[in-house]
């Protein structure tokens, strides 16, 4: 039986980790890359391999695409060395940051900061590692349901994660004839430490939002990481070039 390799930016936490952890526990092997945080991402791939799954971690700044040609060669390396294999079968392009900014008060260097991490970064990568995803695979990028609905100080960030969606639908059409398929999921707000923690450490926050949503509830890491999971399994290989929210149902 073909072994499953899946290949996530930004696995050393947050919703990459959860991602991570769920699609081990589904059977999957993982190569999951860290941008500083290498012991974070050391303590996924040991807790990956108890697991009896195979990982690696590989470092990568998603925003600068100088690196990305020595990052493929190192993924070619690792898959040659711990798999005897020259392809993986599915990315997740989830690395990101977030940066709080009205619209008149947005600077072009964080424009330029969220613009290389959320919209350049996964275009480019996503382009040089198409020779080494295997016909039949997967990509799956990562929007926010702040492209639906509004809230303060995310124009810029919002604006790149829109883009990644119009951009997954043309990644579907153009990659269809190798049978990849190309989804986004767009999770709701979240209790990680993205944005400084603002969901996770303020409950004010945290209430307001949970009396928006559907389920009553803020959503925790696992929420996403198992519809992550469940969206790169192979018993959804037909869902393409969709948006799927995963919010619990915010603001409705």
């Amino acid at each position: 039986m073909h072994q499953r390799i899946i290949l996530i930016t930004g696995g050393s936490r947050g919703l990459g980790k959860s991602a991570a952890l769920k699609l081990a526990a589904k059977g999957a092997d993982i190569i999951l890359t860290y941008h500083s945080q290498q012991q974070e991402a050391s303590g996924v791939i040991k807790e990956i391999q108890s697991m009896g799954r195979k990982a690696v971690a590989i470092q990568l700044n998603v925003g600068d695409i100088s690196t990305f040609r020595q990052f493929v060669s190192d993924v070619r390396e690792r898959l040659a060395t711990v798999w005897q294999r020259d392809s993986f079968d599915g990315l997740l392009n989830n690395a990101g940051m977030g940066i709080n900014a009205s619209f008149a008060a947005t600077t072009e260097a964080q424009f330029d900061q969220l613009m290389n991490v959320h919209l350049k970064g996964p275009f480019f990568l996503t382009q040089q590692l198409l020779p080494v995803l295997a016909n039949g695979g997967r990509i799956l990028n990562v929007s926010t349901g702040l492209t639906r609905f509004a809230t303060p100080e995310k124009a810029a960030y919002a604006a790149m994660k829109g883009a990644m969606e119009v951009l997954t639908v043309h990644q579907a059409k153009e990659l269809g004839y190798r049978g990849i398929a190309v989804n986004i999921i767009a999770p709701g707000a979240i209790a990680t430490d993205f944005g400084g923690g603002e969901v996770r450490d303020n409950a004010q926050r945290a209430q307001a939002i949970a009396s928006q949503t559907a389920l009553g509830r803020v959503g925790q890491p696992d929420d996403i990481g198992q519809a992550i999971a469940a969206i790169l399994s192979e018993d959804t290989g037909w869902i393409n070039a969709q948006r799927i929210e995963v919010s619990g149902g915010m603001f409705l």
